[in-house]
């Protein structure tokens, strides 16, 4: 398992990441990830000769708000695979007004090909920035 937070509140404009700084890093490879930035790569080792893939369970939570002088819409955030936002893995928000904290979470399998290498990160997939605090994403390898 590795870890990787947060906790200071950050300005996440639209289609931007979540940055992060390692907390329990993951010392075996699988994992890579530089401090401050909000990518990480998950690496398909294998540990069989007969295994076609590495499976990771990716969890994240964070208090998140609308900053000061946006419109009070629903925000969200979502787990990006290569850039890409997986929706099953979106959590919304609807603050009731500005600088109000909601607390969100989701939970998301990725599997990574034996030999290949995806990249993941939590995106602001909301239409204008977002205030996110106390982030945390732990990835897990699971098989």
């Amino acid at each position: 398992m590795a870890e990787y937070i947060n906790i200071s509140e950050q300005t996440v404009e639209a289609g931007q990441n979540v940055l992060l700084n390692d907390s329990i890093p993951c010392n075996k490879g699988y994992i890579i990830h530089r401090n401050g930035t909000g990518i990480l790569t998950l690496r398909g080792i294998v540990n069989s000769p007969c295994a076609k893939f590495a499976r990771y369970l990716v969890t994240f939570g964070a208090n998140i708000a609308i900053p000061t002088g946006e419109t009070v819409d629903p925000i969200s955030v979502a787990l990006a695979l290569d850039g890409e936002p997986i929706r099953s893995s979106l959590a919304i928000s609807t603050p009731s007004a500005e600088e109000e904290y909601n607390n969100i979470s989701f939970s998301a399998y990725v599997t990574v090909p034996s030999g290949c290498c995806f990249t993941i990160a939590v995106e602001n997939t909301s239409g204008d920035a977002i205030l996110v605090q106390n982030a945390n994403l732990t990835v897990s390898r699971v098989a």
